[in-house]
């Protein structure tokens, strides 16, 4: 599979759906990261924002460890580097 951002978003989003998010978004910042040694060969730079109640009593990098149980054999290619917000969703009624 070739690294083009349009495959490799529905790709990402395939595999974060083991989390059930009720909000993602991948947000592609490989421009960001030209002439670094990891974007060599067209690996991708990508930050991720996820909300999921699967997130309920974990702390940061148990979240994080999730996120990237997902996409661990994306990398470290075509996915090189992964930024991560991963949240609890709102909770709504709540006075």
């Amino acid at each position: 599979m070739t690294s083009t951002e349009t495959d490799l978003n529905p790709l990402l989003a395939e595999r974060l759906a083991a989390l059930e998010p009720t909000q993602l978004d991948l947000i592609d910042e490989s421009h960001l990261h030209a002439g670094h040694a990891g974007a060599q060969g067209g690996a991708r730079h990508f930050r991720v924002r996820i909300l999921s109640n699967r997130f309920q009593g974990l702390g940061t990098l148990a979240r994080h460890r999730l996120v990237y149980d997902c996409v661990r054999d994306l990398m470290p290619h075509p996915l090189h580097a992964l930024a991560i917000e991963a949240g609890l969703p709102p909770t709504e009624g709540l006075s």
